[in-house]
This record gives structure tokens, sequence and C-alpha cells, in this order.
């Protein structure tokens, strides 16, 4: 990644035909969030943004949060949206060993089973995980991030569902975590808020949100 991380908060226009169709379609969401990245960035252009996403909704209004470096939301569908774009340097600066954080994230908490054990390079079926299996699952990863976890309280999102000749297959169960936590690896925690955690970041898995916990 180029450049110092940023976050958009990008408070979509109920109105817009673009909107509505994003939300009906995480494929669609997808490619307009990747409007908002520099063109010409090879194979893996979302890795190399280190673009991530998330939808934020309550009865009044829908935000999506995108973060990355060089955004731009003009290149958005006009109408699309009001956004303000923020650095999250200051963010990454504060962190240190034993902050305490409040945190959101949603997640697309999933095992990979083998069909079969003769079959060396089958690589299995991605089974989502539900319920106590779900929380376990977000505890083990939290602290290979770097994050001993207080609290959590587990919401379930409606599932993220591609349209099109993938939507049968390509269908993502989603988490939304929130609650405190006590940083225990800087370092760890750095490169999870970069790079995301876990499956579905194409589809608004991944994206760590922290705040300082009053002390």
């Amino acid at each position: 990644m180029n450049g110092h991380p940023e976050i958009a908060r990008i408070r979509l226009n109920p109105h817009s035909r673009d909107v509505q169709r994003d939300l009906r379609d995480a494929t669609q969401m997808h490619r307009t969030v990747m409007r908002m990245v520099p063109d010409n960035l090879g194979d893996a252009p979302r890795h190399q943004a280190g673009l991530l996403y998330r939808l934020e909704e309550t009865d009044t209004v829908t935000t999506l949060l995108v973060q990355g470096a060089q955004l731009d939301p003009t290149r958005l569908p006009t109408g699309y949206g009001q956004a303000d774009v923020k650095s999250l340097a200051p963010m990454f600066t504060a962190l240190r060993k034993d902050l305490g954080v409040h945190y959101r994230i949603v997640l697309n908490p999933a095992k990979r089973e083998r069909l079969s054990l003769q079959e060396k390079n089958n690589r299995g079926r991605i089974t989502p995980l539900s319920g106590t299996d779900a929380d376990l699952w977000w505890l083990r990863r939290a602290a290979q991030s770097g994050l001993h976890i207080h609290i959590l309280t587990p919401t379930n999102m409606e599932p993220a569902r591609p349209r099109g000749k993938d939507a049968s297959r390509m269908r993502h169960s989603l988490i939304r975590y929130d609650g405190t936590a006590t940083v225990t690896d800087p370092t760890a925690l750095t490169d999870a808020l970069l790079n995301g955690i876990g499956r579905a970041k194409s589809y608004g898995a991944g994206l760590l949100s922290l705040a300082p916990a009053a002390a």
C-alpha cells in the first residue's frame, strides 16, 4: 500500500438507483467501492490499495465505511452519497501495548473441511460458523491479531449475496462483533488493521475499527 491509510464515511443517498442496486448485490457494491482507488494497480488492486469496507445501518441512515490509500470519493456515481475522508495516521500512531480500546468488525467466520482425506490436493469446502463456534473463531483471530478481547457482542447481519451466475454458490454469512479489548501486540494489530481479518473482504467483511476506551 502506498501512502497513509484513510477512512471515508459515505452517508448513502437512499434515493440513488446506484445505491439501491449495490445494497441488493454485493458484487456490484464491491465494483462501486473499487472506483475510489487509483487505476492500474495490477492483478490484485483491492490488496494493493489496502481497500476494506463495511456497511453500517441505523433506522434513519446507511453509512458506507471505506478504508484504503488514496481514496477518491469523487469517482463514485453522481448522487451516491455525502463523503467525509480522514487520515488514519493518528490512530496508528496511538497504538501501544496495554491500550484499552472499543472495537467493531464484521466477519465471515468459517472453517475449511476436507471432503476426503485421501485427496491430498482437495482444498475442501468452506463451512460458515455460527453461535459459540463463531465467537471462539473471533477470539482466536483477535488474539493472533494482537487483541485480548474482554467483551464481545455478536449481531447477525444480512448475508452478502452476489447476483448473477455465482449467486447460488457465493453467499457469505456475516456477523458483526462489538466490544472492548486490550492491545497485546501493536505490530500484529497494525497488520490486521491494514489487511483486514478473515474471508469475504470483497463483500464487506474484515474491516476492524478501533476507538480508545475511557480510562
